[in-house]
């Protein structure tokens, strides 16, 4: 496992570099230096370690997650809430319908695999996402209209629709029956259940770092990574958005001791910089490019034209919003990453005795071949001729 390590970190480090020298975005390099040791490349990494990749892929997440909370202010959310709302579910919703229909009229699936497929390709990827978004808020790109925040919290959002959704058709091709109903009202609970708790736990938190003032820096940032990690598990077992849960906690801190938000937040920096690499190394590792060419010319049609779909409810949701024409195209642009949902849930179906289960999966992994480019490469050329520039002193 030791030698798994060094490769992730190393080819992963240099794929970026020359990815970035090239003007590319170096997750792109991450992922394809996943490609090449993971399982469809030279399957050079250790067994034991892509056992818990899933684990360490969500470790990732928590640290960029907590650094995405960090820097959201009440006087933020008041100027994004109403339009990261809308965001948080038309597009899905939109991008779902779409190819819930394609699937079944060009690949004729049932309508229950239809189902499926749709809200597992629906769904955005926060991995390729926040990072991408904080990366603006570091440079000042779209600063004046918080145009990078709000395209975080839609996205965070986002992804508890379309697992709902989901869920709801595999609980229907399982049983045959669901209460669709009750499990439809469990998205806000979901969305406030996660909310609550991050406040509940950040409120406790800041508590104790007001209390502890003395603790040294390195202290605190474990303490809060733990608690955040027990966050996460507490969210899952309670059934609420733990996503949200830990953007909450860093948002309560920042409210209420900013100094400690700052330090912090420096310190999830020097942290994302290893976690990164392992985060997108074992995403590319979870690709199987060769399952994604089963799925053919057919299924990249099915994909762009899901994304057209979720295009037209980007645009919706933001009509008579307080951004321009040229934000509201690059919302467009930033919600075209999927990676993380799919990798996660992709093979769900075929485990399940889903029909076509194989090419849900092979659908769900060409969608990551195709968007997480796309998507970075779009949000990174397109950033700064969309976007605000930050004014010069």
């Amino acid at each position: 496992m030791l030698l798994s390590i060094a490769l992730i970190l190393i080819v992963g480090l240099i794929l970026g570099f020359i990815f970035e020298r090239l003007n590319l975005p170096s997750l792109l390099g991450m992922l394809l230096a996943g490609i090449i040791l993971g399982p469809s490349g030279y399957g050079l990494l250790s067994q034991e370690l892509m056992g818990i990749s899933q684990e360490i892929r969500e470790l990732a997440l928590i640290i960029i997650l907590l650094r995405a909370g960090l820097g959201i202010s009440k006087e933020t959310l008041k100027k994004i809430g109403k339009t990261a709302f809308k965001l948080s579910f038309i597009p899905g919703l939109l991008e779902g319908a779409a190819i819930f229909l394609i699937a079944t009229h060009i690949f004729k699936l049932n309508w229950q695999s239809a189902g499926m497929l749709a809200f597992i390709i629906a769904a955005v990827s926060p991995a390729v996402i926040v990072p991408s978004m904080l990366q603006l808020i570091e440079k000042k790109l779209g600063k004046d209209k918080e145009v990078p925040t709000l395209v975080l919290a839609g996205a965070s959002i986002d992804d508890v629709f379309a697992i709902t959704i989901f869920s709801i058709f595999l609980g229907l091709f399982k049983s045959g029956e669901v209460q669709i109903f009750s499990i439809l009202t469990e998205i806000p609970i979901k969305i406030i259940g996660g909310v609550l708790l991050g406040l509940i736990i950040g409120y406790l938190l800041e508590k104790f770092f007001r209390r502890y003032n003395k603790l040294n820096l390195s202290y605190q940032t474990i303490i809060l990574m733990v608690v955040a990690i027990f966050t996460t598990i507490l969210g899952d077992y309670l059934g609420v958005a733990s996503l949200l849960g830990l953007m909450t906690i860093g948002y309560w801190l920042l409210e209420k001791n900013k100094e400690v938000a700052t330090n912090l937040s420096l310190a999830l920096n020097k942290l994302w910089i290893p976690a990164k690499i392992f985060l997108f190394v074992l995403i590319g590792a979870a690709v199987k490019v060769q399952v994604a060419l089963h799925a053919g010319w057919l299924g990249i049609l099915l994909i762009f034209l899901g994304l057209i779909a979720r295009s037209i409810g980007v645009l919706i949701s933001t009509t008579n919003s307080y951004l321009n024409f040229k934000e509201r195209v690059f919302c467009v642009i930033a919600y075209i990453p999927k990676a993380t949902v799919q990798a996660a849930i992709g093979a769900v179906p075929l485990a399940n005795g889903v029909p076509n289960g194989e090419l849900i999966l092979a659908l769900a992994v060409m969608s990551i071949i195709l968007t997480a480019p796309l998507g970075a490469i779009g949000i990174d050329y397109f950033a700064p001729k969309l976007l605000s520039q930050p004014q010069s002193n």
